[in-house]
């Protein structure tokens, strides 16, 4: 079969189909993304209500892309004190957020019951917020740190109040690539790995891949298709996110960056090659909100939420610092044609709009 006959027939793809994806125009790739979309969801665009917190930016760890973590680039460390977390959970439930979304630096003067005794505090004091929290680079770094197997630490999540887990921390999973940008950080086969034990714990997860950088298309279908085999093995991950590299503030040194049409491609290669990950969410904090809402018609049926507050991506010159307003969200939605539907972080249905 040609490329086309496979897309025509929805034949599951290969590596090689994935290089060939690349090759082909924008709108062809669009037009087939786009039917995979609306035979799933129409012209739905799914959403969150949720509060980014990102509670210390202090990083033993140094990725050269990294723009967020206390170093010569950004001399301005910091760790918030779990009064200060709540209080802003205490304004931030009073707007009708559902989700918290906690992810920070692997920090070594916090310590992991640091992190327990938050969470708890969270679930006794809004026991109907979601909390999403620790990616499996946080969870790798306690589990060293701590001297805890990743099952130790994932149960310890679980018993103080996480109820999924972010896909951050995957960046690009060749070690050749990762060993440039991220030297140090969790392996691809211990992110993977930590995903697995999480699934097999009854939880569900994200997936991302950090693309732009010096990764090469090739990359990026390694990196799908090593996630579509541990989604067929386990199911449990509710969505893909595609995070486009930020540039500025960091020590990766990248002369060429990523046109619309490039970005645009990669979500829609993403929706083709994962037959088996529900979702694929254009995250609007690094592609821009203009560009995903373009990206609802080139395969993403989700534009993550309301975010009110983000510190990782807004550092490397992403401009959603202070998140964005409901009624904007959903004007700016709706405006592009689609559908708004308020999800929470189990992408259950809690209003369409």
């Amino acid at each position: 079969m040609t490329l086309i006959e496979k897309l025509e027939a929805g034949t599951r793809l290969s590596y090689e189909d994935g290089l060939a994806l690349y090759e082909l125009d924008l709108f062809t790739l669009g037009k087939y993304a786009d039917a995979k979309r609306q035979s799933l969801y129409g012209k739905k665009s799914f959403f969150n209500i949720n509060r980014h917190i990102n509670p210390t930016n202090i990083c033993k760890d140094i990725c050269k892309f990294c723009a967020f973590s206390a170093n010569r680039k950004n001399p301005n460390p910091y760790t918030m004190a779990h009064d200060e977390i709540l209080a802003i959970l205490q304004d931030a439930t009073s707007r009708g957020i559902k989700e918290v979304h906690i992810v920070s630096a692997h920090n070594p003067q916090t310590g992991l019951q640091w992190y327990l005794d938050i969470f708890k505090k969270i679930k006794e004091q809004f026991p109907l917020l979601h909390v999403k929290a620790l990616t499996a680079a946080e969870v790798n770094f306690l589990a060293q740190e701590y001297h805890f197997s990743y099952e130790e630490i994932l149960k310890k999540m679980i018993e103080n109040g996480v109820d999924s887990m972010p896909g951050g921390g995957a960046e690009i999973f060749d070690e050749g690539v990762r060993d440039y940008i991220c030297k140090g950080k969790v392996s691809s086969s211990d992110w993977l790995k930590i995903h697995q034990y999480w699934h097999k714990l009854g939880r569900q997860s994200n997936a991302t891949m950090l693309f732009g950088h010096i990764e090469e298309p090739a990359h990026r279908i390694d990196h799908m298709l090593r996630l579509r085999d541990l989604q067929d093995k386990t199911g449990g991950f509710n969505a893909f996110i595609p995070l486009v590299y930020q540039r500025e503030n960091n020590y990766l040194k990248v002369d060429k960056f990523l046109s619309s049409n490039e970005i645009l491609k990669t979500y829609a290669i993403a929706r083709l090659m994962l037959d088996n990950i529900a979702h694929i969410k254009a995250y609007w904090a690094t592609s821009t909100i203009n560009l995903a809402l373009v990206a609802q018609e080139f395969g993403a049926d989700d534009l993550d939420g309301t975010i009110e507050k983000e510190a990782i991506q807004s550092a490397a010159g992403a401009k959603s610092a202070s998140g964005m307003e409901l009624k904007d969200f959903l004007d700016l939605i709706q405006t592009s044609g689609f559908i708004p539907v308020e999800r929470d972080s189990l992408y259950n249905e809690l209003r369409v709009y």
